[in-house]
């Protein structure tokens, strides 16, 4: 059996027909399965899918999507804010885990950020998601928020991340 690598997975930028139905079906089915987040966790990704995709603008806006096999089995997007960019959606399916597919998406995500030349970026997340928050503070993010929450279904601790452009300190 060949070992997947990178270079086994397209990432594009371009929105397909299906591709938010299916993406909000795949964060549904993995938070479930991962962190036992409700149904309540599916209906906020459908709702802020939706919104993204109303104030879409290729120009401040951006969507990676990864796909193995002609599937989807991973994304990340950069939404704009005005003043700040919010990045969201960020998701790898675990068997794809392990390569460096979320390191890499996150350094597009840094690329793109500073190519718009925003100031600031920020995220929100749970305490749930270790590893992403690894990922995110090597990038510059800083935990600036903990708020304890009934979300999803369950008990957690909402976070907060921000990054701010080294120049405007």
């Amino acid at each position: 059996m060949k070992t997947l690598s990178l270079d086994d997975i397209v990432i594009r930028t371009a929105l397909r027909p299906g591709d938010l139905g299916y993406i909000t079906y795949l964060h549904g089915r993995m938070y479930n399965d991962e962190y036992n987040f409700g149904v309540e966790f599916e209906a906020y990704v459908a709702k802020t899918l939706a919104e993204f995709y109303e104030q879409y603008d290729v120009e401040t806006n951006r969507f990676w999507i990864c796909e193995h096999d002609n599937k989807i089995i991973g994304c990340i997007a950069l939404m704009n804010r005005g003043d700040a960019a919010q990045l969201r959606y960020f998701l790898v399916l675990p068997q794809y885990r392990g390569i460096g597919l979320g390191k890499k998406l996150m350094g597009l995500y840094m690329d793109f950020l500073r190519q718009c030349n925003y100031r600031k970026s920020f995220l929100l997340t749970t305490d749930e998601l270790g590893a992403a928050a690894k990922l995110y503070t090597s990038h510059g993010f800083k935990m600036t928020e903990r708020i304890p929450s009934n979300a999803f279904g369950k008990s957690l601790i909402e976070q907060r991340y921000e990054w701010q452009a080294e120049d405007s300190l």
